[in-house]
């Protein structure tokens, strides 16, 4: 669900759909008796589960939309109404969280068709239980192979699993700046290297280096442009991308290794007079002296 428009507060500052608020929250399922967590803003809780996490990975609060898409509808509707710092816990069922599982999404492949996916013909390629695939524009994962056949699950990751989260809304984000900061955050990440200015009725975001010709930025942002239309709805939204033109390096000379290499070739050996080469001398014949 995608909140087109920012409905007035309800009362003792609960949230509404469309809200942007910054929150924390412990996400985990069950499956096979076991409990596995799946998504977490606190750095120990996910040590303690020993849930590699990728390096440069933020922890702390997040910026979410009330709502929106990010956590399954279920779990998104449940956050509506939830007072300002207050926090809850509560469980879902696999049809609120992340679906049940489908048993026709489970399909047979043979492995000559697998072995033929783009994936597959990559250098370093390899196939195993979990690997995921794209056949036919759907990601699955291998859930069995043998030499002849591979079967993979289509179904979402976390399909069948009972879910239980915690959820803890600090504030409200209310800050124009902050809000359209928020979005970004969102629909691309890397936030904080975004430079935005709010005058009058315009955005202006200047675009960091790195984000210019990322293919993630630019399927980005057409959803940020709708999203900061329909919670701000500014009168214009600018987007400024500075190519600055590189200044050529002048190159050292070297220190000459004498001053006669330094010197211009007319000075390098001087011709004056006195060391100037003389003409040779006509030789002359010798008269003998008569008796």
């Amino acid at each position: 669900m995608t909140p087109e428009s920012h409905p007035a507060h309800g009362p003792a500052g609960a949230t509404q759909a469309g809200d942007l608020v910054r929150v924390e929250y412990d996400l985990w399922s069950e499956i096979a008796g076991k409990t596995e967590l799946l998504d977490t803003t606190h750095e120990e809780v996910a040590q303690g589960a020993n849930v590699h996490v990728h390096e440069g990975h933020v922890w702390g609060p997040k910026p979410h939309q009330i709502g929106g898409d990010f956590f399954p509808t279920g779990i998104e509707n449940s956050l509506v109404g939830v007072a300002i710092g207050e926090e809850i816990t509560r469980e879902y069922t696999p049809a609120e969280a992340y679906g049940d599982r489908d048993p026709k999404l489970i399909q047979l492949f043979t492995m000559h068709e697998v072995e033929r996916l783009p994936e597959m013909r990559r250098e370093g390629a390899h196939l195993d239980i979990g690997t995921v695939l794209t056949i036919e524009g759907r990601r699955g994962r291998v859930v069995s192979l043998t030499a002849a056949r591979v079967r993979v699950d289509f179904n979402p990751t976390f399909a069948g699993r009972r879910v239980k989260g915690t959820f803890k809304i600090l504030e409200r984000i209310s800050d124009p700046v902050e809000q359209v900061r928020a979005i970004l955050e969102l629909q691309y990440g890397r936030s904080g290297e975004f430079h935005i200015e709010h005058r009058e009725k315009a955005f202006t975001i200047k675009v960091p280096e790195r984000s210019k010709f990322d293919i993630a930025w630019m399927a980005a942002k057409p959803r940020v442009i709708d999203r900061i239309r329909s919670q701000l709805h500014p009168e214009a939204i600018r987007f400024v991308e500075e190519y600055v033109t590189p200044t050529p390096e002048k190159k050292t000379e070297s220190a000459p290794a004498n001053a006669a290499e330094s010197a211009p070739p007319e000075a390098a050996s001087p011709r004056t007079a006195e060391s100037a080469p003389k003409p040779a001398r006509k030789a002359t014949k010798a008269t003998p002296k008569s008796d």
